[in-house]
């Protein structure tokens, strides 16, 4: 989408009306999510579900979404001159309508989307991190409706299952409506390689739907990237344009963000240039139906949560330990009702969360431990701290919570 101030007035609105319109919408969610959740930071809006709201059903009610934002909340509200751009190193550059996107074939996706700082405030408590403060609700799990990005590639010239370009594209960048500081003002973006954009097994979405409902603004109205099984912030939403191109996106979180340093880096010897942006998520768990601390009147309690890997990789096990990790016992897994859930199974949704369930009993103060399996052997680690990282990204260390038995002096 181009928004030029002599070309399409109509699309540009005055920076005092956007930042009135921007700040009346982001009141609006702020009030529900101070009924719904937390809020973390007022401005940009990030705010979290209540744990327990979180796993009430398998697909993820939009009111319960969690919120990511890098900067005010853009408003696009003439729908009939938007336009997507595509361009870069392709033999047709073309832009589409909305009318243009939805022609194409409509898949449904159910996919999660976790950003990469989710249980960061655990890790801020082993050593103090930068970032927001999310617990352990910074994920939720959609049905996404849209056209496939490879079709939509197709289009221009690039044939499905493509690794470069005639003209030597490989990775496909996104950039956002959404500006932001880090940025210098300018828009939020971020890339993926080419090789998973043209892949139409990877699911790569240009969604416009969210639970059957066209995207509200909080999630990328009116039409955004899904990426599954990859950290959220690859899914760019606000969507202005996409481009093929030689390089990975050179943005700010793509170079200098969401990249997984061992614990011996720190701000003052940190060199971005070493490590590569984080894309796939680990395997990770938690547990939803107790807080972090817990008065139970007997020792008979019902463990909740959910569990979820990236890059399509279900999730083989999930333990749970009511001692503190020294035994175990197996939960039971879940998706959609009435259909069995097996990791690999072609009825299980691979790109989507699995909740978990196990009723135990305890007899003292301890503390309940949650931990996941994915298909490929991969483990929870059983400590944050080997896992510490001065941004405080991909927290998946073992789920913790705390019991004792006893009535409440409440």
């Amino acid at each position: 989408m181009k928004i030029d101030e002599e070309d399409e007035p109509s699309m540009t609105i005055d920076h005092q009306v956007f930042k009135t319109y921007a700040v009346e919408y982001e009141c609006t969610t702020m009030l529900q999510m101070k009924l719904e959740g937390r809020i973390l930071v007022g401005e940009p809006f990030n705010a979290e579900p209540h744990r327990f709201g979180l796993i009430s059903s398998y697909v993820t009610p939009v009111d319960l979404f969690y919120k990511r934002n890098h900067g005010p909340i853009p408003i696009v509200d003439d729908i009939e001159r938007y336009r997507l751009s595509v361009t870069g190193l392709i033999e047709i550059q073309k832009e589409f309508s909305m009318r243009d996107i939805r022609d194409l074939p409509k898949y449904t996706v159910a996919a999660t989307l976790q950003c990469a700082g989710n249980r960061r405030t655990a890790m801020s408590e082993t050593k103090k991190v930068k970032g927001v403060g999310w617990g352990v609700a910074a994920l939720g799990n959609a049905v996404w409706g849209g056209a496939k990005l490879a079709d939509v590639l197709e289009l221009v010239g690039v044939p499905k299952l493509s690794s470069t370009t005639l003209r030597g594209g490989k990775h496909v960048e996104f950039v956002s409506v959404d500006r932001c500081k880090e940025e210098n003002g300018g828009p939020y973006k971020a890339s993926i390689p080419l090789s998973q954009a043209t892949n139409p097994e990877a699911d790569v979405l240009l969604a416009y739907e969210m639970n059957g409902e066209p995207l509200n603004r909080d999630h990328g109205y009116p039409l955004r990237v899904v990426v599954p099984g990859v950290i959220g912030a690859r899914s760019v939403k606000w969507l202005d344009s996409i481009s093929v191109i030689t390089e990975e996106c050179q943005g700010f979180f793509m170079q200098k963000d969401y990249k997984m340093f061992p614990p011996s880096v720190n701000w003052e010897n940190i060199n971005w240039s070493t490590r590569r942006p984080q894309m796939d998520f680990p395997v990770q768990s938690a547990i939803c139906s107790l807080e972090d601390s817990n008065v139970l009147k007997n020792g008979k309690v019902t463990v909740k949560g959910y569990a979820v890997s990236g890059g399509g990789r279900g999730i083989e096990r999930v333990d749970i330990s009511i001692d503190g990790g020294k035994t175990w016992v197996e939960a039971s897994r879940y998706q959609k009702p009435g259909v069995p859930y097996v990791a690999d199974g072609i009825h299980s949704d691979k790109w989507a969360w699995v909740l978990f369930e196990a009723k135990v009993e305890v007899q003292n103060g301890t503390d309940i431990v949650a931990k996941a399996v994915d298909i490929a052997g991969n483990v929870q680690p059983e400590n944050v701290e080997s896992i510490w990282n001065l941004r405080g990204i991909l927290n998946t260390s073992w789920h913790r919570v705390h019991v004792r038995v006893g009535r409440s002096s409440m």
